[in-house]
């Protein structure tokens, strides 16, 4: 049993396999994943504001190909985007960014992030009430006017914690982009430490990245469910205040 419990530390828990792996993790890894995270989240938020305005319209018209967009951005495996945006385009002589294999990870997770962003989006602006949209029309603005002035600003803010909450899912989503091949200096959390884990035919590597990841996610999402309650006792005292 003693034998067992020591194989399975080794395996998982090598002190020399961490002390080996985590530095390039903190100083590569760790950079590049909250860059790739940040890049592809700003991506995310405005084509999703843009596609949650189009599914808030009345128009058909507008509101069918957002839709569209939306059910099949969240419909497809992560795993198969990235295949596409990343290896598809180069290889259908839509090569947007070069050989740069970074900028079409960000792009691909963005387009991933986008669809549901969109859905958080819509939520938010179908949020805010009816007779304030009412009354902004009542006193001449137009319907642009109403959605710039009245409807972003009150949706947008109701929907910061979901939006941040989802920034959690993005930087774990990061690790899916070592199928496209990255440089060495490219490299995020994950790949370099796939690449160590099979070098040395050891787990820890990953082990170690799993820690790394807990370290930035799981305060983040205390965070947002603190600021989430926040903002629901804000919204309480508002309405007892009206």
């Amino acid at each position: 049993m003693f034998e067992g419990l020591q194989r399975i530390q080794q395996t998982f828990f090598d002190p020399g396999e961490f002390a080996r792996v985590m530095p390039q993790l903190i100083t590569v890894g760790l950079p590049n994943t909250i860059l790739l995270a940040v890049v592809a989240s700003i991506i995310g938020v405005f084509l999703g504001l843009f596609i949650a305005i189009g599914l808030s319209s009345d128009r058909r018209l507008l509101k069918v190909p957002c839709r569209i967009y939306v059910d099949i951005l969240r419909g497809l495996p992560h795993i198969l985007t990235i295949y596409i945006v990343g290896q598809g385009l180069p290889l259908a002589g839509l090569a947007l960014f070069g050989n740069n294999t970074y900028a079409y990870a960000a792009l691909a997770i963005g387009l991933i992030e986008s669809g549901y962003m969109a859905e958080i989006f819509r939520a938010g602006l179908q949020s805010v009430e009816r007779g304030q949209v009412e009354a902004s029309r009542s006193l001449g603005m137009t319907k642009m006017q109403t959605l710039r002035y009245v409807i972003l600003p009150q949706g947008v803010r109701r929907v910061l914690p979901p939006l941040t909450g989802q920034f959690i899912l993005v930087i774990k989503g990061t690790a899916l982009v070592f199928l496209l091949g990255l440089l060495s200096s490219q490299r995020e959390i994950f790949s370099i430490a796939q690449d160590a884990a099979i070098n040395n035919a050891n787990l820890s590597p990953l082990m170690a990245a799993g820690i790394l990841y807990l370290a930035l996610t799981v305060p983040m999402t205390h965070l947002v469910n603190a600021w989430e309650r926040r903002m629901g006792v804000s919204s309480r005292r508002t309405s007892d205040g009206e």
